[in-house]
């Protein structure tokens, strides 16, 4: 069955429905928004948050606040994240339709105080007319703004200013076509009639449908071989996908099992050897919260890009990293190896982010050791030893302290 949206511009009036091929052939403008919001579930909800926010790219973060509730603990965390990803980032305030005037004041004021605050230095814009919401979007490009609306999904209230919003956003996306193809998939289906299915964003290069294919990392390293059978975007099927667009790929021949998310598509080349994946990597990281040290043999869940696995420092350039320090890292993936490239954003979570940082180089070299006494294998301190005693260091560095 299509689905299809009812639209009716009074309730006297009849409806008339848009299908989803005719909503996706009838859009002025597409780009790419990362939604957080609140759920039952906050630790699965951060870890989807995290790894959204690394695989899509987004172009921009929507944040949605209540009225009545604020701005509180999880919400700071989705936008602590983003601010330190440098996504731009906009604030819908909802239900204020029920919300009592002097709530939705402390709301204001709070959203004002974190978005003003030292770790923000964002200039909060409360959109409230037309003319002020055109004038927002064709200067969003700069970081220092954030826009603020406020509306009422039982009302409409100032619903269509956010439409209006959104349709002018300007698009700064850096996807380039001309490059070799390269797809991540960030999810998997079998589809009934059809066969396994991987969707995920085109991160280079453009891909047609019927072209041979290699998928993987595998848990050895390895790669498959497969042809696309067909491309679907927005419920429509299409030849081919570019660089910076959302694509679900039918592949011929592969189980649904054999896929997973964090897998590359890359294109197949005769006489080429297939892609080198790696356990190891080079980072420049920002711990941005940690209670006590961090050293060798520290282990958290790393994102980067697609992929989320269990990492463990196995080399820094120093003795200890705190809070606020910015060190040079040696990581492993813990479980198997990924394909990773130079530039890539990572971010590394206990519980709580404690840091960000990108790849500076994939493989590592014992012989040549970042720290110049050599890598230490003895325990590592603070987090996961415990040291009974040891005061926190630093200020933990989070929105809205």
């Amino acid at each position: 069955m299509t689905r299809s949206l009812v639209l009716a511009s009074h309730r006297s009036s009849p409806p008339f429905r848009l299908s989803a091929s005719m909503i996706s052939v009838r859009t002025a403008s597409f780009h790419s928004i990362y939604m957080p919001c609140r759920t039952a579930s906050a630790n699965s909800l951060l870890r989807r948050h995290h790894s959204g926010l690394l695989s899509s790219s987004p172009n921009y973060c929507l944040l949605m606040v209540a009225a009545n509730n604020g701005l509180i603990g999880m919400s700071k965390e989705h936008l602590g994240i983003a601010l330190a990803l440098n996504v731009p980032v906009m604030v819908v305030i909802t239900k204020v339709d029920i919300c009592p005037p002097q709530i939705l004041e402390q709301t204001i004021g709070q959203i004002t105080k974190i978005l003003k605050s030292p770790g923000a230095k964002k200039i909060p814009i409360f959109i409230k007319d037309r003319e002020e919401c055109i004038n927002t979007a064709t200067q969003f490009i700069s970081q220092r703004i954030c826009p603020v609306f406020q509306v009422s999904n039982v009302t409409g209230a100032n619903l269509d200013l956010v439409r209006t919003f959104l349709n002018i956003l300007p698009h700064h996306g850096r996807y380039d076509s001309e490059a070799p193809f390269e797809f991540h998939i960030n999810d998997t289906f079998s589809v009934p009639f059809v066969g396994t299915v991987v969707s995920g964003i085109v991160k280079s290069g453009v891909i047609h449908a019927g072209d041979n294919i290699l998928i993987g990392p595998d848990s050895l390293g390895q790669f498959m071989t497969t042809n696309i059978r067909s491309i679907e975007r927005k419920r429509l099927g299409v030849p081919a996908a570019s660089a910076g667009q959302s694509a679900s790929f039918a592949l011929k021949k592969i189980r649904r099992k054999d896929v997973r998310k964090g897998m590359v598509v890359l294109p197949k080349l005769e006489g080429q050897p297939n892609p080198k994946v790696h356990k190891e990597f080079i980072a420049e990281v920002l711990i941005l919260s940690h209670a006590t040290t961090i050293r060798t043999r520290y282990q958290a869940m790393l994102h980067v890009g697609p992929v989320s696995q269990t990492c463990a420092i196995i080399d820094v350039d120093r003795p200890y990293i705190r809070t606020g320090d910015r060190a040079t890292v040696a990581f492993r993936f813990m479980q198997r190896p990924e394909y990773l490239a130079p530039g890539d954003r990572l971010l590394f979570r206990e519980g709580r982010t404690k840091g960000l940082g990108i790849v500076k180089a994939v493989g590592y070299d014992p012989k040549k050791p970042l720290s110049p006494h050599g890598p230490d294998d003895g325990p590592a301190p603070g987090e996961g030893n415990g040291q009974a005693g040891q005061p926190a260091v630093g200020q933990e560095v989070h929105v809205g302290a």
